[in-house]
């Protein structure tokens, strides 16, 4: 769906994450795979060096990735000042999940003891969902479907990253296979949510943006829980093609997006933020990381970066949020602090 219309009656509320405890070094991981990469002469260091990812968090064994997106949740909604029984609409954007059956949200809905009046789903669009679902939450807003919109997403990497060194670790492991399941060894953990809802004093407008696909590369990164195959060196090269596509036509649709004040980019790693923001001329300067200690939480990087930077923008400052996500798809959303 095109969205080059502004809304004009929705603002954030409140935002709020939750870090995963574990700190887990790309040092330990090049321990964990010191003999593959000697026998496939593979230089270690990598992942600090080329990812420029230093760390990423694990949740403990056992932690559920509803039971994170509920306590994240509950940091949006002190936030916003709000409680369960505001909620009218729960949208679940967590790539990780249990099971396939019920939904995330769920679980999510009974941990925050929402009401049977809240409507609940999962969105599901890989490194996209969190943003296409504050674009969802906005219809519901100025349709008047819904007053009071949560959204959630809780990620891990724990078991993904386990069960890949482990591949990796066998003998019959060779270059490629390093290669192709290399940017599951980027992945991080973390939960964030935001509150959305009408204009209030305090909120934060959303503005909107502009969206685009280019599933033609739906192939270039398959993965579920236990195993991520990515064609890594193609999947940035169309990413980057689409990301200038989307902010062009963003641009000639009029919105002003060469001069804000800071930009909310998806965290993938060092190079990719780096050769995006030479395509799009943006200043590095105003684009706050969260990858080198944190790695690549899917759809819970946009928000947790922009919720841990909350507290520093000013008023009336402009922020872009940017994202791309397997499959692919694109997507720029502006907001007026």
């Amino acid at each position: 769906m095109e969205l080059s219309n502004k809304f004009t009656r929705t603002s954030i509320w409140g935002v709020g994450h939750v870090d995963a405890p574990e700190v887990v070094t790309s040092a330990w991981i090049d321990e964990q795979l010191a003999e593959t990469f000697e026998r496939c002469a593979i230089r270690p260091g990598l992942l600090e060096t080329v990812a420029g990812i230093v760390e990423r968090r694990w949740w403990p064994e056992g932690v559920t990735f509803d039971e994170v997106a509920a306590l994240a949740a509950r940091e949006a909604m002190d936030a916003a000042g709000v409680d369960a029984r505001d909620i009218d609409l729960l949208i679940s954007t967590s790539v990780c999940k249990h099971h396939l059956e019920p939904s995330v949200a769920c679980a999510v809905h009974f941990r925050l003891g929402l009401p049977s009046t809240c409507a609940n789903f999962d969105l599901g669009n890989a490194c996209l969902g969190f943003v296409n679902a504050m674009n969802m939450a906005a219809m519901a807003i100025e349709s008047g479907q819904a007053r009071t919109v949560l959204i959630v997403d809780g990620e891990g990497s724990r078991f993904t990253q386990l069960a890949t060194i482990e591949r990796l670790r066998q003998p019959s492991a060779t270059l490629t296979d390093v290669f192709d399941q290399f940017a599951s060894l980027t992945l991080g953990s973390g939960a964030a949510a935001m509150v959305m809802g009408g204009p209030r004093t305090g909120g934060h407008a959303f503005l909107g943006g502009l969206t685009r696909a280019a599933t033609k590369s739906h192939d270039l990164c398959v993965g579920d829980l236990n195993q991520m195959r990515t064609d890594t060196a193609r999947l940035l090269e169309m990413g980057l093609e689409l990301a200038n596509e989307t902010y062009m036509d963003a641009l000639a649709a009029g919105w002003e997006w060469k001069d804000c004040d800071r930009y909310v980019i998806h965290q993938v790693s060092a190079i990719h933020t780096a050769k995006l923001c030479e395509l799009l001329h943006i200043d590095m300067k105003r684009v706050p990381l969260s990858y080198p200690l944190f790695g690549n939480m899917g759809p819970a990087a946009v928000p947790y970066t922009l919720s841990t930077i909350a507290d520093e923008i000013a008023e009336g400052e402009r922020v872009l949020l940017l994202g791309i996500g397997s499959g692919l798809n694109c997507a720029g959303a502006e907001l007026v602090w």
